[in-house]
């Protein structure tokens, strides 16, 4: 992570082909690569033709694991006594929601440990290799050695060239990160990869020189026309996104901190498009995306490749709460995929990774910088925002479920708040709710008006906001006042929807 400036879709489908489809796609996809490799060796240009013709027959046939905008999370081991790779792999497939994984380092072992799990993988190169993938025959050497090996089994998604390198202000690293990319998608051409395999980098925020308004984004002087326009170029060429590691954690204030937590707030306004921003992490995109703009680039997507809040801090860091994490990625995750977009990118959705799978005990800074993690080292949740998979074969107990005991999927469910919730929280869920979606049945006059009262019309509002945005459990959180319900409860001519 690296220090931000402050400032004050789809869904898609998994298809599960047979056993015996994924052993003959298997075979098939390890002859192709074989071959690949036996041609690069020979320099055959008209065998890779015909072996490029071959792979995108296979790509064409072969069941997408993924697609549109997933959300992932980031995989770093600078900790102690965590479980292994094959642990940690079969657990994020079988358990969590998580369909995508960008391992924040490149040994085999954690790469094969996600062979035929399903999950896209990014794997990440440390920038003290940059320098190393200037030359082509490194890079085509780091090519065989990880990714060949495992590229029939595992679903590697994309190469990440170094971590951030540009905000190191290393000449060596800066200079030598559009080479090290330009050589490693050489490298997956001559094995025909580079179809299945896109390769990228991660940007720290403090590559902009200038973010507020976000209408006013734009890139350092120097690393804009020397560094990033000719990556900008190469990204687009190759249908490859733009990355960047966006943390309003960073950048709130003490009267931001709603505005950060994509809570109920005033907004910030720009002047100079006349949109209104609700939370930081839209600003920060946005002036992204202005930036891109400045350099002719407007059709390259963004993913977020890390953003996330810590849940423990030391006595001095202000905004650290396990409520803030947990309402940070749970309102991040309804956002993201919400299909909203950002107002200069309205209408989509973006590929988020939350930052990260576990506290990372050995890294060095502040207390917060070792607590962004998810789950403790025994696979429990640090604190439950909705990540993990409901068990459909578990039975419903009772007509109001605890979070702890899923729902089946297809049992209908419906959002109310709990019977001894205050009439403070009541209103401001109806206040939040009824920001996001259609309240006006409870509105005088409106089907649901009557019984005239702050739990009456919450539960309207609160379910209506759970329906919305897909019925996750988090999504009937409301600062724990929400509960999930099997009982209808419409009345007369007032309904609930399910």
């Amino acid at each position: 992570m690296h220090l931000m400036l402050k400032e004050k879709n789809q869904n898609h489908s998994k298809r599960s082909p047979s056993v015996i489809s994924q052993f003959i796609m298997h075979v098939l996809l390890n002859c192709i690569i074989f071959l690949g490799y036996y041609c690069w060796l020979l320099e055959s240009a008209a065998t890779m033709l015909t072996l490029s013709s071959l792979l995108s027959l296979f790509l064409l046939f072969t069941p997408q694991v993924t697609g549109g905008a997933g959300i992932g999370v980031n995989y770093g081991k600078m900790a102690t006594d965590l479980p292994s790779p094959f642990q940690v792999a079969q657990f994020l497939s079988q358990n969590t929601i998580f369909d995508r994984v960008k391992i924040l380092h490149s040994d085999p072992p954690t790469i094969e440990a996600f062979a035929n799990t399903g999950l896209a993988i990014d794997i990440t190169i440390s920038n003290d290799l940059i320098p190393n993938l200037i030359n082509i025959s490194f890079a085509k050497h780091w090519i065989r050695t990880n990714i060949i090996p495992y590229a029939s089994s595992t679903n590697i998604s994309r190469i990440l060239v170094g971590n951030e390198a540009i905000s190191t202000a290393n000449k060596t690293l800066v200079l030598g990160l559009v080479p090290a990319m330009q050589n490693l998608h050489t490298a997956l051409v001559s094995v025909s990869l580079h179809h299945r395999i896109k390769v990228s980098t991660a940007h720290s925020l403090g590559i902009l020189a200038a973010s507020i308004p976000p209408s006013a984004g734009k890139f350092k002087d120097g690393y804009d026309t020397a560094v990033i326009k000719p990556m900008l170029s190469f990204l687009k060429a190759t249908n490859s996104p733009f990355m960047v590691n966006a943390y309003p954690f960073f950048g709130f204030t003490i009267d931001t901190l709603d505005y950060a937590l994509f809570r109920l707030n005033n907004g910030v306004f720009d002047n100079e498009t006349g949109l209104v921003y609700t939370n930081m992490l839209d600003a920060q995109l946005d002036a992204v995306h202005s930036a891109m703009k400045r350099l002719g680039f407007t059709d390259i997507n963004i993913v977020i490749a890390q953003t996330g809040w810590p849940s423990v801090g030391g006595e001095s860091e202000v905004g650290v709460s396990m409520d803030f994490a947990r309402d940070y990625n749970k309102n991040l995750i309804r956002h993201v995929i919400s299909g909203i977009g950002t107002p200069l990118m309205s209408n989509r959705t973006f590929e988020t990774y939350i930052f990260e799978l576990f506290n990372e005990d050995l890294k060095p800074g502040p207390s917060s910088e070792r607590n962004f993690g998810l789950f403790h080292a025994d696979l429990t949740p640090v604190y439950d925002f909705g990540i993990l998979k409901p068990e459909a074969s578990q039975p419903v107990k009772s007509a109001v479920a605890d979070p702890a005991d899923p729902i089946p999927a297809n049992v209908k469910q419906w959002c109310i708040p709990k019977p001894n919730t205050d009439k403070m929280m009541l209103q401001e869920n109806i206040d939040f709710a009824c920001s996001e979606v259609n309240c006006h049945p409870i509105q005088p006059g409106g089907n649901c008006f009557d019984p005239d009262t702050l739990h009456a019309h919450a539960a309207y509002a609160m379910n209506e906001y759970f329906q919305f945005y897909g019925k996750n459990s988090f999504d009937c959180y409301f600062g724990g006042t929400g509960i999930v319900s099997t009982v209808d409860p419409s009345y007369g001519s007032c309904k609930f929807r399910s």
